[in-house]
């Protein structure tokens, strides 16, 4: 139970851009628990809604309160913006006339309107496309190499599949005390496939205000893990977050159940090595050849001289080459680089965007949609260990 959506929602002016029936339609089926709190949802006609006696209890969740009822408003909120609002009419314009016309939205609706409409009447549509949305956060992703280079086709996973995959999945998380109920989404692009696995995490306890005073209220979070297939190298990326055995949970259910092998993926082989940054200096940057890059700055390295204290030293700068060349210096020759910042500035934005990269198989992006662009460059100046196959 996300409470932080509960509390985000609350506000009477959030409560209020939403139209009264269409606010009580999604309030309705938790009628008992609003009544249970002292707050009645049906009034007399001509009697205004009681937005603050709903906000109150919005602001103060409870162990009573129920999951369905933060899922739908989790949804809403997410989804009730002008951006989203177009997305969701564009998939209610593909409906069967007999679904579409459930979907009664009226001459003016508000972004809220539409989300809330969608969530009642069609919520596989509004699960799907938040799905889609989440894939533009910025996330870390750790890679892994097809066995012995076979790379292997995706063939796209009958629901048969999908359900064995999620069943296996949730086998998992319920040993790791992480629940169950695990989606798995699928969106097939030409040169790769993004799947989004939503998952529990451990349970929270947090603290609460209700009328009766202190409380507390018990809920698992939820998690979007999101991975990527590439067609053409064959390689599985995933961001997971900093517990290594879900890493290998997926490797090993992805490869089983989707390409019938679950060692497809072995861990253990490096994707990126950071040596062009000593071996090329400034040369390493550049991305005139590169779609979609204008400019790349070297803003910090991490160098790793071990020893018995396991030293690591990090330098930071606006511009790493520059500060060399300043001082007469260079990259150390014999010290292993083993992490890397940049600054990256790219056609589509105004302003650069940092890119982390590793020397073994991490790098983090801010965005999903820079991965391709980035992963171009990396294997154009040599930071790839993956070579793409000539006729891929």
């Amino acid at each position: 139970m996300a409470t932080f959506t509960l509390r985000r929602f609350a506000k009477q002016e959030t409560l209020k851009s939403i139209n009264r029936e269409n606010l009580l339609a999604l309030l309705d089926r938790y009628d008992k628990y609003f009544s249970d709190r002292g707050v009645a949802l049906k009034t007399d006609p001509g009697e205004d809604l009681d937005y603050e006696g709903i906000s109150n209890v919005l602001m103060t969740p409870d162990e009573t309160t129920p999951p369905g009822m933060v899922d739908d408003l989790f949804f809403v909120d997410e989804m009730a913006t002008p951006e989203t609002m177009d997305v969701l009419l564009g998939e209610i314009a593909k409906l069967p006339p007999a679904e579409r016309k459930k979907i009664e939205l009226g001459p003016d609706p508000t972004p809220a309107d539409v989300a809330v409409k969608v969530r009642l009447y069609a919520p596989a549509i509004m699960e799907r496309k938040h799905a889609e949305t989440f894939l533009l956060s910025k996330r870390s992703f750790h890679y892994f190499q097809p066995a012995n280079g076979s790379r292997k086709p995706f063939r796209t996973p009958t629901d048969q599949q999908l359900r064995m995959l999620e069943t296996a999945l949730d086998n998992a998380f319920d040993g790791m005390k992480r629940g169950r109920n695990t989606k798995v989404y699928v969106f097939e692009r030409p040169d790769e496939v993004w799947m989004l696995i939503r998952r529990g995490d451990p349970c929270k306890r947090e603290g609460a205000l209700n009328a009766a005073g202190s409380s507390s209220v018990y809920y698992r979070p939820e998690v979007f893990d999101p991975i990527r297939y590439d067609r053409q190298t064959g390689e599985l990326s995933i961001s997971a977050g900093g517990y290594k055995k879900i890493y290998d949970l997926y490797r090993e259910k992805i490869g089983l159940h989707l390409f019938d092998d679950p060692l497809q993926f072995p861990p253990g082989k490096a994707k990126f090595t950071l040596d062009p940054l000593r071996t090329d200096g400034d040369r390493s940057l550049v991305c005139s050849d590169i779609d979609g890059m204008e400019s790349v700055v070297l803003t910090e390295v991490q160098y790793l001289w071990g020893g018995p204290e396991s030293e690591v030293e990090v330098r930071k700068a606006s511009n790493i080459f520059e500060a060399l060349k300043r001082r007469n210096r260079t990259i150390p020759d014999k010290v292993r680089i083993s992490k890397a910042k940049f600054q990256v500035k790219f056609s589509d934005s105004k302003t650069s965007r940092m890119v982390a990269v590793t020397n073994s198989n991490i790098s983090s992006f801010a965005r999903d949609g820079d991965a391709a662009v980035v992963e171009a460059w990396l294997t154009k100046r040599g930071f790839s260990l993956v070579v793409v196959e000539a006729n891929a």
